[in-house]
Formats: structure tokens, C-alpha cells, sequence
């Protein structure tokens, strides 16, 4: 049994939401085209087309930290910490008076990033947990995810 107190912050959700977003290959395409396009409007003075590479490379990043900005700061759900107790049973997350379950049969995909892990339970839902609040249970985190949850569903690297 591990248990955890999470309090994400804007860049914990801004993380999560570029993983969420830069795992899709519309976003990768968008943002290689407008790699190109600032690439090949400098080499070939095309200015039009700078910019326009620019605004594609440069738009989901900006527009995503806004708003995560935005949902951090009118959102309840983010001011009071996250309890976590993940066991052999499943995760529960408490927060204030309200309880969630879910078994590790409800996990869906876990992923990380440099900066947190993610469960996703469902297709709106996920927890994130960043690795510096988890500190050193973070490897006992991961065995234990990687114990409960269908290899094929777990995309985390250290």
C-alpha cells in the first residue's frame, strides 16, 4: 500500500496536457510543418511563410498553457490536495468529502513524462503524479502499476 498527497500545480497539468496533446500525430505533423515553414521562410527570404510556420509550431504550446492557466485557476478541484492510496485492490482518490475508486482492470493506459506519471481510467480521466511529489516512492509506484496493469497499457520510461 503507498499512499500519496498531491498538490498539482499549473505546470503539473500543462504537462499532462502536452503529453495528451503531442501524442497525437495531427500535433506532430503540425508542428514539423511549422518547423519547416520557419526553416525554409529564413533560408529563402520568405517572411509569410515564417510566420506562418511559426504560428503552427508555436500555437498548441501557447494555447494549452493558457488554458491550463485558465481551469487552474477557476477550478476548485485544483486548490485542495489530492489523497492517493493505491494498493493491490486499485487506486482511491480523496479530496475533501468525496472518494473515487478504480481497480487496476478500469486502468486504460499509464504513461509518463519527464515530470509526472499518468493513470487514465477512462476517456476524460486521469491522474497525474508528479515524480517530485512522489520523491523516492516513485520506483515503488511504478511496480506496483506495472504489477496490476496489462503490459500492453503501460507506457512509462524512468
Amino acid at each position: 500500500m503507498i499512499e500519496l498527497d498531491i498538490t498539482l500545480s499549473v505546470a503539473d497539468l500543462y504537462d499532462f496536457n502536452l503529453k495528451h496533446a503531442y501524442s497525437r500525430p495531427t500535433s506532430l505533423i503540425a508542428s514539423a510543418l511549422g518547423a519547416v515553414g520557419i526553416v525554409y521562410g529564413i533560408t529563402k527570404p520568405y517572411l509569410l511563410l515564417a510566420i506562418v510556420g511559426a504560428m503552427l509550431l508555436f500555437y498548441l504550446p501557447l494555447n494549452l498553457y493558457i488554458s491550463c492557466a485558465r481551469r487552474f485557476t477557476l477550478g476548485e478541484a485544483f486548490k485542495a490536495p489530492l489523497h492517493y492510496l493505491l494498493n493491490d485492490d486499485g487506486i482511491t482518490v480523496r479530496q475533501g468529502d468525496q472518494e473515487n475508486f478504480a481497480s487496476w482492470s478500469e486502468v486504460t493506459k499509464a504513461a509518463s513524462s519527464g515530470r509526472s506519471l499518468f493513470l487514465y481510467t477512462g476517456a476524460g480521466n486521469a491522474s497525474i503524479l508528479p515524480r517530485s511529489q512522489m520523491g523516492d516512492r516513485t520506483t515503488a509506484v511504478i511496480a506496483l502499476i506495472s504489477e496490476h496493469v496489462d503490459p500492453k497499457k503501460v507506457k512509462i520510461r524512468f
